[in-house]
């Protein structure tokens, strides 16, 4: 069995894509629906719309509720591989070695082989793939020069090209592994239909901008 763990995100998303390309089969997509808002380890914004994503690449979807504490919340992770039998992980690690040091210690543990196909990839190249095949939204923000014009746009080489300047300025992480960002995938090769957002919102706390996406539908492509 092998599953995905799945945010709804740019990295989780082309990630599934790279295991495709190398003929691997995608069982199951495995969200964590964090009740903490600053999980270390799971992504937050917009977590319920990955079952309409799951849906366009007609993968198999579960849900499993975490209460976010740190540390603590590998062990929920645990019992989302243990009770679907996965015995191969996908992740999207890019350059976090605390989420891909943690999730191999429960692979290691498990005995579950745990695949991160962009572990190392250029940040640069990765966003370039990602404007040019994919339909990706910023849905979270919380980095000094971030604001409206980033928050719930597209990443497009407009996006692109502001985002390499925020980077030479404030030194950003381009692949927003730093927790500067979050990212939502609206359509993608693998989307037998795409996502159209049909109400949302935008809020502010703090230095924290969030895309909330209140209803959403699949359309065809």
């Amino acid at each position: 069995m092998m599953a995905v763990l799945y945010s709804g995100g740019k990295d989780s998303t082309l990630a599934i894509h790279k295991m495709i390309e190398q003929g691997k089969e995608i069982d199951l997509l495995i969200s964590m629906d964090s009740q903490n808002e600053f999980s270390y380890m799971f992504h937050k914004p917009n977590i319920k719309w990955t079952a309409l994503q799951a849906e366009a690449m007609e993968i198999k979807h579960v849900m499993f509720a975490t209460a976010g504490e740190k540390e603590k919340e590998l062990e929920d992770l645990e019992r989302a591989l243990v009770e679907n039998y996965v015995t191969e992980l996908v992740t999207g690690a890019v350059a976090s070695t605390y989420q891909r040091d943690r999730v191999n210690s429960v692979c290691e543990r498990l005995g579950i082989a745990h695949h991160a196909p962009l572990w190392g990839i250029d940040s640069l190249a990765e966003l370039n793939e990602l404007a040019k095949n994919f339909d990706v939204i910023v849905t979270q923000v919380s980095a000094e020069g971030f604001d409206n014009s980033i928050l719930g746009k597209r990443l497009d080489d407009k996006m692109i090209q502001k985002l390499v300047a925020l980077h030479n300025k404030y030194r950003i992480n381009l692949s927003f592994e730093g927790g500067e960002a979050e990212s939502f995938v609206l359509d993608a090769p693998l989307f037998k239909k795409r996502i159209v957002v049909k109400k949302s919102r935008t809020e502010w706390k703090g230095n924290v901008g969030r895309y909330i996406i209140e209803n959403a539908v699949l359309e065809p492509k």
